[in-house]
């Protein structure tokens, strides 16, 4: 078969980027010859810099106003036909993918059956939030029957190795872009302090606009050496993790960084749920979320920027002693 020219479009955030990686390491790994190229939103991009098999990396600039982001979607629909594309898979259930498929004019276009533009798709794929599947094995029903492949390849990052550190040390990732999915900033302090004799050095990751949390943890703890680190990029935070002893993240996107370096990883859950499908993929993990049965959890599949109820008791009421036991499991 002569070699294709593919695209994957998936513009969420960096979370889905990260998963939506497992279609094309599941893609290269069947058709080695064809040339992959990838659709991600402004920012994440980044992630996937000196990547060893990537043909091409689109970018849409979703920042700005209305006008703005749609005028850059119309700038980005007229390149990526440019392309000519054999194909283009969109696991993104939003209106923009399926344009943006549709535009490409590839004779092959496969989306699912929710999609809100699911008619322009020459091929549709049912999608569903059955329990227990995971989002890399719901993406991967779009692929399956053209890789023959009946279980998805990992998702998977490629940052350049740091430099060997002299001690063992911990990754921490306390924020969250919800605050309903953000354990209390006083356990993570609790939990720094408990772990001052056993870790001997803790690096503090998020993006800029964490910095006041991590910095807020780093200034209260009684671990003498808790580092901040706020200014470096996604794919040196997956660098840092991957040399990391356990990486210690909230349901949110380090622990997708995690999942693709294959990092210990333990993951706390509070308004939402791993039977989603965004729960860790590492070889060693584990889950930690409220030991109390509350009748308002799930609030919903995303999170929210408060709790509905005004108690926050789905992160109130996970303690310390259960990370710090889900961390000794690893």
């Amino acid at each position: 078969m002569p070699a294709r020219k593919v695209l994957f479009i998936q513009t969420a955030f960096i979370g889905d980027a990260i998963l939506a990686s497992a279609l094309w390491e599941t893609w290269h790994a069947a058709h080695p010859e064809d040339a992959i190229h990838i659709c991600v939103r402004q920012g994440n991009e980044a992630m996937f810099h000196g990547h060893p098999f990537l043909a091409g990396v689109h970018v849409w600039n979703k920042k700005g106003g209305l006008l703005p982001r749609y005028r850059s979607l119309n700038a980005l629909a007229r390149a990526l036909r440019r392309e000519r594309f054999d194909a283009v898979f969109t696991p993104h259930r939003h209106a923009s993918s399926g344009w943006l498929a549709w535009r490409s004019d590839a004779p092959i276009r496969v989306g699912f059956d929710v999609h809100p533009l699911r008619r322009v798709f020459t091929h549709r794929v049912p999608h569903g939030f059955e329990e227990g599947v995971h989002e890399i094995e719901r993406n991967h029903r779009l692929v399956e029957g053209w890789t023959d492949v009946e279980a998805p390849r990992m998702p998977r990052l490629y940052p350049e190795p740091l430099a060997p550190v002299g001690r063992a040390f911990a990754v921490l990732a306390p924020a969250s872009q919800w605050a309903t999915k953000q354990w209390p900033v006083e356990r993570w302090i609790e939990l720094c302090d408990a772990l001052a004799e056993e870790v001997p050095e803790l690096r503090l990751v998020g993006g800029p606009a964490d910095a006041a949390l991590l910095e807020e943890v780093e200034a209260k703890t009684e671990h003498p050496n808790a580092v901040v680190q706020a200014d470096q990029g996604l794919l040196e935070s997956a660098a840092l993790m991957a040399q990391a002893a356990w990486v210690l993240t909230n349901d949110s996107g380090p622990l997708h960084l995690a999942s693709a370096v294959n990092a210990p990883t333990v993951a706390v859950y509070c308004s939402t749920v791993p039977a989603f499908g965004f729960g860790p993929l590492s070889d060693r993990s584990r889950v930690v979320e409220s030991a109390e049965s509350l009748p308002c959890r799930p609030c919903g599949v995303h999170g929210k920027t408060s709790c509905p109820l005004g108690h926050f008791a789905c992160g109130e009421s996970i303690t310390v002693e259960q990370v710090l036991s889900a961390l000794d499991a690893l």
